[in-house]
């Protein structure tokens, strides 16, 4: 204690505790990488106080804009595997390698983009270039809109995924099948073929004129 002059272990009986002054808290690598059009939300606090985050658009994105590369450490093995996040590989020198981020000092901020669940809410495509990953929008971004990613067709093909991937939902039940009411069949006036839709019919009529 400098008042008292005495060195004491814990806290001095007559002046009383030392006032504690905390470093100011510094993001990680991660959230600083962020583009400044981007944001991010706790979108669940599991135990832990474990934060599920996800990547929201707070401006118009354009479609075809390319963010990356993905940063990670090359891996042989995947160290930290989160089922809302994509599994991403690479081919480095010949070999197959995981682009792993095991914390968010290590990676940048498309660690945070979660996988698409389907088709409709894809915003981006993640596929291989020179080594490195990058993920590009496949539609204009909304405001609010949160990006999700899936694979790219060769892509998907070298992750030995699906070209969709489509999750079950276990508390959806699926509706009845609705019965549907007969209609009148769309007619030919040249051969007299009969056809279930308009759209049908008009690409018959097609043939017709392109013989005549």
């Amino acid at each position: 204690c400098e008042d008292c002059g005495k060195s004491l272990i814990g806290e001095c009986k007559l002046h009383g505790p030392l006032i504690r002054a905390k470093d100011r808290v510094i993001p990680s690598r991660a959230r600083l990488t962020l583009p400044h059009y981007l944001t991010l939300r706790v979108l669940e606090l599991r135990a832990g106080n474990q934060q599920i985050l996800g990547v929201f658009a707070k401006k118009v994105i354009q479609k075809r804009t390319q963010f990356g590369p993905y940063v990670g450490q090359l891996s042989t093995k995947l160290t930290c595997y989160d089922e809302s996040r994509l599994v991403l590989q690479v081919l480095k020198d010949g070999g197959k390698y995981f682009l792993d981020t095991p914390n968010e000092d290590c990676g940048n901020w498309m660690m945070f983009v979660r996988l698409a669940r389907n088709q409709e809410e894809q915003t981006l495509v993640a596929y291989q270039h020179c080594g490195e990953v990058y993920f590009t929008t496949v539609k204009p971004i909304e405001p609010h809109t949160e990006l999700k990613v899936w694979y790219a067709a060769d892509y998907a093909k070298f992750m030995e995924a699906s070209a969709v991937f489509i999750k079950e939902e276990s508390d959806v039940c699926p509706l009845p099948p609705v019965a549907k009411e007969p209609v009148d069949p769309w007619i030919c006036s040249s051969c007299r073929s009969t056809f279930a839709t308009f759209a049908l019919l008009e690409s018959h009529q097609c043939i017709h004129k392109d013989r005549v």
